[in-house]
């Protein structure tokens, strides 16, 4: 590991620090490492990989982009700033979920290949927790989140597929696909 990479995974822990998976007492520094780890198996970029690690700092903590500008730099931070999400903090989580769901599909293929290869690695870490939950809790697991219809995930995890279809020829798509078709039976 790289010292820069050391500093990012440093910085992410502390981002993150007292965070849990969704409906789990998994830290949630388990996922952006998770994501980190299968950038790394596609692209040897070490910005692409900080980017990863620290896809989530924006959304989901008191950081800012430009905090992650003055400690990694314009390229990471641009990166992060595309996984990041508008909380729409004026409305309601389950009110905002599926206008913020259509806005990322709407800007995602406009983004760069290495945020799309991001994106790609943070649904694949995202639905491998999904299936072990699933296969756990069944439907009931959706109460955790705050889009609770499974029908409403199964419409944003299934277009993900077909959105990020450039990256079918590798196995890590052909699993995101395989624990899509367990969960919602695509």
């Amino acid at each position: 590991m790289t010292q820069r990479l050391k500093e990012a995974y440093d910085f992410a822990t502390t981002a993150h620090e007292g965070q849990f998976r969704k409906g789990s007492t998994i830290p949630f520094i388990t996922h952006p490492t998770e994501v980190c780890e299968l950038v790394a198996t596609l692209t040897d970029d070490e910005d692409v990989i900080i980017a990863a690690l620290l896809h989530d700092v924006v959304e989901d903590t008191k950081y800012t982009v430009e905090d992650i500008r003055g400690r990694f730099g314009d390229r990471v931070a641009g990166l992060v700033g595309y996984e990041s999400e508008d909380k729409m903090k004026h409305l309601p989580p389950a009110q905002s979920w599926k206008i913020r769901k259509q806005n990322f599909f709407k800007n995602l293929p406009n983004e760069p290949y290495e945020a799309r290869m991001i994106t790609l690695c943070d649904k694949v870490s995202n639905m491998r927790s999904t299936v072990k939950c699933y296969r756990e809790q069944g439907d009931a697991m959706w109460q955790a989140f705050n889009q609770k219809d499974p029908a409403e995930q199964a419409w944003y995890y299934k277009s993900m597929i077909g959105a990020l279809e450039e990256f079918s020829d590798t196995a890590l798509y052909q699993e995101y696909k395989k624990n899509c078709e367990e969960v919602f039976g695509v």
